[in-house]
């Protein structure tokens, strides 16, 4: 099992649901939810676009850099 609470957390924050943001990477909403839930490993080429869509870094979306959201 694979932890991606950030990107829960992120789409939360943004008020948008795991639909809109299936639609924005190309997935289906069940692809989505296996991805947010951590039962399925999200390949990096989903991260980046989530990423350039936040305007944050790949370390802040992964979690490994909790004080600084924004991309420098």
């Amino acid at each position: 099992m694979y932890y991606y609470q950030r990107i829960r957390d992120m789409r939360e924050d943004s008020d948008l649901t795991q639909k809109q943001l299936g639609e924005l990477l190309g997935i289906t909403t069940q692809q989505y939810q296996l991805y947010e839930s951590g039962k399925r490993e999200m390949p990096m080429h989903l991260f980046v676009v989530l990423a350039r869509y936040y305007n944050v870094s790949l370390d802040y979306l992964a979690g490994l850099r909790t004080d600084k959201k924004a991309v420098e």
